[in-house]
């Protein structure tokens, strides 16, 4: 099975129907730390026909892999401190980080902190987060935020997983995504491409977000989760996609169970690649590669130029 390069993107729609609400996004009960080991879904997650030592050297051999692949994986939301980072997340859900990326800088000038974004106007915030779709209830939920952080934490997001999943619009995959990203301290963000390479690389067999940051986290160090999270993502945008799968240019398909699902004739599958690893991207992808301290500078750049 060959073993070559990766790319591949979201593309959620924007509507201004209700978004999910507050904690939706991962599903599970509050509290820091891993789940409970068989929390979630009944019956999900038991991994049979491979045993545990093999499971966990082959997931971590996937994750070696995925690291020099992407060398230059990052946050692709963009953010210089807590309070962005939980606001862009809270705004990416049901569409793509690009679409967020695009509106946020328009959207902190306006509303810096915690307290200015509370006594926002409602109509316009919510022309100002249109473009993300749900931006009725997102509007809500960033009020709702605002005022929560501002009477409760001074206005400063706290660094407890305990304390982010009670915020409006917030649950373990936000709260982890701001943890390990904002606060350095490790956790695994189960967005809908985890969730499917998960189950595709035979880590998980539950469909339930908690059941499976708890599967995942057996199988690795605490210190990679937040890093083979990024990983990951970037492999499902990238490679690894929904519908059809570019297994023939798969940087893991020796080690991956669910190889030949998708196309698996290399030339084939190379067409099927995103961003960076799509053809007639490979100057972006050099760039990438010989300056990983920038690649989230040299994202933005590259999606600044895009029509």
């Amino acid at each position: 099975m060959p073993g070559t390069t990766v790319p591949g993107s979201p593309t959620a729609a924007a509507s201004t129907a209700a978004v999910p609400a507050s904690g939706a996004d991962v599903g599970g009960a509050p509290g820091g730390g891993v789940p409970a080991k068989g929390a979630g879904t009944a019956g999900a997650g038991s991994r049979s026909g491979e045993s545990t030592l093999a499971l966990k050297r082959r997931a971590r051999r996937i994750n070696r892999a995925l690291a020099e692949q992407y060398p230059y994986a990052h946050a692709e939301l963009d953010f210089r401190n807590p309070f962005e980072l939980l606001v862009a997340t809270v705004l990416s859900a049901q569409t793509t980080d690009v679409t967020v990326n695009l509106i946020t800088p328009l959207l902190f000038a306006r509303y810096p902190d915690a307290r200015a974004m509370a006594e926002a106007d409602a109509a316009e915030l919510e022309a100002i987060i249109k473009p993300t779709g749900f931006f009725r209830a997102k509007t809500k939920n960033l009020l709702a935020l605002g005022n929560r952080l501002v009477d409760e934490f001074d206005g400063v997001v706290p660094g407890r997983l305990e304390d982010l999943v009670t915020l409006p619009g917030v649950g373990r995959k936000t709260a982890n995504v701001v943890l390990g990203n904002a606060f350095g301290i490790p956790g695994i963000t189960v967005d809908t491409h985890f969730g499917r390479l998960a189950r595709r690389f035979g880590w998980t067999e539950s469909d339930d977000p908690v059941r499976i940051e708890s599967d995942v986290a057996e199988l690795f160090e605490p210190r990679d989760w937040t890093m083979l999270s990024h990983r990951v993502v970037f492999h499902g945008r990238r490679v690894c996609h929904s519908r059809k799968p570019a297994c023939g240019a798969c940087a893991v398909a020796n080690w991956c169970p669910s190889f030949g699902l998708g196309e698996t004739d290399p030339a084939k599958a190379a067409k099927l690649l995103k961003y960076e690893l799509a053809p007639g991207n490979e100057q972006l992808l050099g760039k990438l590669l010989a300056e990983t301290h920038r690649a989230a500078e040299i994202r933005m750049e590259s999606q600044r130029r895009v029509p």
